[in-house]
């Protein structure tokens, strides 16, 4: 039985990730009662006791959390955004080529950023495949659930919406400087010379996200090919890996709506691709708070603790 301390265990994502894995006959969890949950001695013993150990705390309070870690044993799975460019920490997302072998043996795993998740999901193999090219400037908008903002954001909108605020009924866009946090991991893990142009809107649904990211003078059908193979597809049960799989036209079951809250609740993902080979859009689909944060965060602890991959996930 594997031990496991969730440091920030009452913010959003460590609440999911203790729901997630609560019951599991192969992992014991190591508490901390209130009184100690900020005690720095109290903390390092837990991390220190641990075989993995999540931290889901601000960035800061992170690389401290790291600083703590003595037992060469732990491994450490930082959902913070502090660690995700590092060279010396593992990028945790195992459907990326190669990335699962490296993870299996890792000690610091970088858990990926929720809007990150679908761009990369994205891009990659098309940058891989050499179907989208390392210079190209490409532009991306994501739909997240308010819960993406954490308890503070949770409570706003809970309030507001229940007063019928008109600014929280529609789509409200952030980040308008280009300066979002997410944007130096897009670029970096998918080998890109430029970080897109971004646009993160926060829509009023707790839970849920569609990154889209449209493309010009492009082959449609090399890039649902190049999905297919690397991702596999819904259906077949050839070459699925994870818990990514490429989907050809969700959008038909929704009378061609795509819906940002239609995988709300999982811990999947679903990539797609619409349009011609004048005009493109792809189109990624999953939870901000499942593959886009604590999902993916067990999905990594299974590979490093030798469970099923999707052991206590919801797909």
């Amino acid at each position: 039985m594997k031990k496991i301390f969730i440091d920030g265990a009452v913010g959003t994502t460590g609440l999911r990730i203790r729901e997630r894995i609560a019951g599991r006959n192969d992992i014991e969890t190591v508490s901390l009662p209130e009184e100690l949950r900020k005690d720095v001695s109290a903390r390092k013993e837990a991390i220190n006791s641990a075989d993995v150990v999540f931290l889901c705390l601000p960035d800061a309070a992170a690389i401290e959390a790291v600083s703590l870690v003595e037992n060469p044993g732990t491994v450490v799975i930082d959902t913070s955004t502090a660690h995700r460019t590092a060279d010396e920490w593992e990028y945790g997302f195992p459907e990326l080529s190669g990335r699962r072998e490296r993870i299996v043996s890792s000690k610091r795993i970088a858990n990926p950023g929720c809007h990150a998740s679908g761009f990369i999901a994205l891009v990659e193999p098309l940058v891989r495949a050499g179907i989208v090219s390392p210079g190209e400037k490409l532009c991306a908008f994501s739909l997240t659930g308010y819960s993406g903002g954490g308890k503070k954001m949770i409570a706003e909108y809970g309030e507001r919406l229940a007063g019928s605020a008109e600014l929280f009924l529609g789509g409200r866009q952030y980040a308008l400087a280009q300066h979002h946090k997410h944007l130096p991991e897009m670029a970096k893990i998918c080998g890109l010379e430029f970080a897109p142009c971004f646009s993160p809107i926060v829509v009023p649904h707790l839970s849920g996200m569609e990154v889209t990211v449209p493309l010009h003078c492009v082959d449609v059908g090399a890039i649902k090919a190049c999905y297919r193979e690397y991702y596999g597809e819904r259906g077949t049960g050839n070459g699925e890996r994870g818990m990514v799989r490429f989907v050809d036209d969700p959008a038909a079951a929704e009378g061609g709506f795509l819906s940002s809250a239609g995988l709300s609740g999982r811990d999947d993902m679903e990539v797609s691709v619409y349009g011609t080979n004048e005009r493109a859009v792809l189109v990624s689909r999953f939870d901000n708070l499942g593959k886009g944060a604590s999902g993916a965060a067990i999905q990594n602890m299974n590979l490093v603790i030798g469970a099923a991959e999707d052991e206590g996930l919801i797909r």
